[in-house]
């Protein structure tokens, strides 16, 4: 059985019980070396067997889990947030297909929410903004033309940005482009939950100078919405006069 684990946003104290569990039963574990926090493997038994799949191939991992299969190990590969947002965990579980070695998912905590706590914000405000969109620039990596940042941007819902800190003049073109007024409030998150988290507040228009002043060139989340601004309507949920199936609204 391989086990994908969610190791958190940053702090190895937000793995998930069940992820901790998993990782501290591990025969072989396989962990995202650039992006995951190494004090998690301090939960491993001693005996268990570490890789850094950081300097390996799809197929080098696959072959390590492959082999511990046949030993009948347990096997944990851990991914760094939660593996279903750019964790390139599809792949791995086709392979896995292949070889009839069976596999589970563990959730994690993911780096926007991580962006969120830090920011002490809420992505989605009654008549604010009731969507979150999750994306990226296109890098080396390339986007479908219809998830053009511009294009998304035109929904004016809030933003999460992923794996884009590197672009962040093209994205501000790209997000005024699409609607966004200049002066739309915007933050970058800088290894949200980490114990050297930073966060820089700014505006759509001054994020590549903020990521500029702050020397902030990898690792970090963008943030862009209303919902920074701080204005918003009281939940309805909550609302004296509001009845549900727990409560009478008071007159």
């Amino acid at each position: 059985m391989v086990q994908f684990v969610g190791a958190g946003s940053g702090a190895a104290d937000l793995i998930t019980v069940r992820g901790q569990r998993l990782l501290m039963e591990a025969d072989v574990i396989i962990y995202a070396g650039s992006l995951v926090n190494p004090e998690l493997l301090e939960y491993k038994k001693d005996s268990a067997e570490v890789y850094n799949s950081a300097y390996m191939t799809l197929e080098e991992v696959i072959e390590v889990m492959v082999s511990a299969h046949q030993e009948n190990k347990k096997i944990v590969r851990l991914h760094t947030g939660d593996p279903c947002l750019y964790g390139a965990i599809k792949e791995q579980m086709d392979e896995l297909v292949k070889h009839d070695i069976p596999y589970e998912v563990c959730p994690g905590v993911s780096s926007f929410c991580g962006a969120a706590a830090a920011l002490q914000a809420e992505y989605t405000l009654p008549n604010v903004s009731q969507s979150v969109i999750i994306t990226r620039m296109a890098g080396r990596t390339p986007v479908p033309e219809k998830e053009e940042i511009a294009k998304l941007a035109s929904h004016q819902a809030t933003m999460v940005i992923f794996l884009s800190t590197g672009l962040l003049e093209q994205l501000q073109v790209e997000l005024m482009k699409g609607g966004y007024p200049a002066d739309t409030k915007a933050a970058i998150v800088y290894k949200a939950t980490w114990p050297d988290e930073k966060v820089y507040r700014c505006t759509v228009d001054t994020l590549a100078q903020t990521a500029k002043d702050n020397n902030v060139t990898k690792t970090a989340l963008i943030v862009v919405g209303n919902v920074l601004e701080g204005e918003y309507d009281r939940s309805e949920l909550y609302n004296p006069a509001f009845a549900t199936m727990f409560r009478e609204a008071s007159k």
